[in-house]
């Protein structure tokens, strides 16, 4: 197989299971700060979805190419 298709597929993958199950990450913000005394809030956040069908549709794209240039 030609490294585009499979690039194209290991693509679709990621971006199907970005939409499925979104990664989380920790946002940390300072609220309130006096001389040494400070007050954080952490927050879990998910990926936005839109991100997941960025990549589906790149790896579509890398996919189809692929198929263009093998015929």
């Amino acid at each position: 197989m030609k490294a585009s298709l499979i690039v194209g597929l290991v693509l679709i993958a990621a971006g199907i299971l970005l939409i499925l199950h979104p990664p989380h990450y920790a946002s940390q913000q300072s609220v309130f700060k006096f001389g040494s005394l400070q007050a954080t809030v952490r927050q879990e956040r998910a990926l936005p979805g839109w991100a997941g069908g960025v990549v589906l549709g790149i790896g579509v794209g890398v996919l189809a190419l692929g198929l263009a240039k093998k015929r």
